[in-house]
């Protein structure tokens, strides 16, 4: 169950996420199966390989700061949409 304080943090860096990688959606939030402490940010990720490391990286700082400056732990997990 996410608090509203976590809602308005994912908020936050989902408005940061759009602004640097304006291609990339939010597709759901889920807990982590083994740690309901955890959640999981499913995101569109980037066609393009490298892009998709860019915003692996770029999201990875965001969350360290959520959790070192508030304490909650979450993951940007960028899934690539199947291609016909």
């Amino acid at each position: 169950m996410i608090n509203f304080k976590q809602e308005e943090l994912i908020e936050r860096l989902m408005s940061q996420i759009r602004e640097k990688f304006p291609e990339v959606d939010l597709i759901n939030i889920t807990e982590h199966p083994e740690d309901p402490e955890s959640l999981w940010i499913n995101v569109t990720g980037p066609e393009d390989e490298d892009r998709d490391m860019e915003l692996i990286e770029f999201a990875g700082d965001k969350v360290t700061d959520i959790l070192m400056d508030y304490g909650y732990h979450m993951l940007v997990m960028p899934i690539q949409a199947e291609r016909a």
